[in-house]
C-alpha cells in the first residue's frame, strides 16, 4: 500500500500530509484530535539529512503542540550506505532521531509506529522500534539482514541458517516472525481507523517486547536473561 492510499484509509482527506523528497510530514485529524504524522516513502534510505529532518519535526511538535500524538509511517531500506554520511556521523544523527522520539514519549506524547511497506536495518531501529508500540500491515516486509549477509557474519552456511529460520523467528524475515518476537505489537487488518484508535488508547507505554516474545514463543530467553541481569 502506498502512503496516499494509507492516509486516505486512516484520515480521508482531513490531513495536510505532504512529501519533501522522500520525507513525509504533516498533520491529520483523527476522532477530532490532531495528530502529527512523520515518515518516509519510496523505500527511503535514512542518512544524516533524513534523520535530522525527522527529528526536527518531532522537536517542533513537542515545542508547539505538547502532548500531541505522533504517528510514524515507516518505509525504509535502512541506513544510507554512503561515505559522505559515514563521515558526517550517520550513527550520531540516527541516535539523535531515536533520542528525540524517546524524549517525546517521556513528555507524554503517544508515539505509534506503522510499517506500511518496507522496514530494514537501522532505519527501522531508530524509528518504529523506539515508538510506544510498532505495528505493521500484513503485506509489509521486515528484516534486519538477508541470509547471505547473516552467513558471512555468523560463519554459518546459508543452508544451516535457512533451516534454522523455519523453526526460529530470530533467523527469519517477515512480519509474522517480528510479531512472534515481540518487535511488532500486532498486524493491522481490516478497519485501519479502528486499529489506530485502539493503538492510541491501549498501546503499552513501557517496553514489553521481551515479555511478548516469550509469551508468543518467538524469543524465549530475552525476558528471563534481562530479569537475571537486573537482579544480579
Amino acid at each position: 500500500m502506498n502512503w496516499q492510499a494509507l492516509t486516505q484509509s486512516l484520515f480521508g482527506t482531513d490531513h495536510t500530509i505532504q512529501t519533501e523528497g522522500d520525507l513525509l510530514h504533516g498533520q491529520a485529524n483523527f476522532d477530532g484530535q490532531p495528530i502529527t504524522v512523520i515518515g518516509t516513502t519510496h523505500h527511503a534510505p535514512i542518512g544524516v539529512a533524513m534523520a535530522l529532518a525527522q527529528a526536527a519535526v518531532v522537536l517542533r511538535t513537542m515545542r508547539d503542540h505538547p502532548g500531541r500524538p505522533i504517528l510514524l509511517l515507516i518505509d525504509t531500506q535502512g541506513q544510507q550506505l554512503r561515505r559522505r554520511d559515514e563521515l558526517l556521523g550517520i550513527h550520531r544523527a540516527m541516535a539523535h532521531l531515536g533520542c528525540c522520539i524517546d524524549l517525546a514519549r517521556r513528555h507524554g506524547h503517544r508515539v505509534i509506529g506503522l510499517i506500511y511497506d518496507q522496514a530494514l536495518s537501522g532505519g527501522f531501529i531508530t524509528s518504529g522500534l523506539i515508538a510506544d508500540a510498532c505495528y505493521a500491515l500484513p503485506e509489509a516486509e521486515i528484516r534486519v539482514m538477508r541470509l547471505p549477509a547473516m552467513a558471512r557474519v555468523t560463519k554459518l552456511s546459508e543452508d544451516t541458517l535457512a533451516e534454522l529460520s523455519r523453526s526460529n523467528p530470530v533467523f527469519a524475515p517477515g512480519v509474522e516472525n517480528y510479531v512472534a518476537m515481540g518487535g511488532v505489537q500486532a498486524l493491522w487488518t481490516g478497519d485501519l481507523q479502528a486499529a489506530l484508535r485502539d493503538a492510541l488508547l491501549n498501546a503499552p507505554t513501557t517496553d514489553e517486547r521481551a515479555h511478548d516474545g516469550a509469551a508468543r514463543g518467538g524469543r524465549l530467553m530475552a525476558a528471563d536473561v534481562t530479569a537475571r541481569v537486573l537482579t544480579a
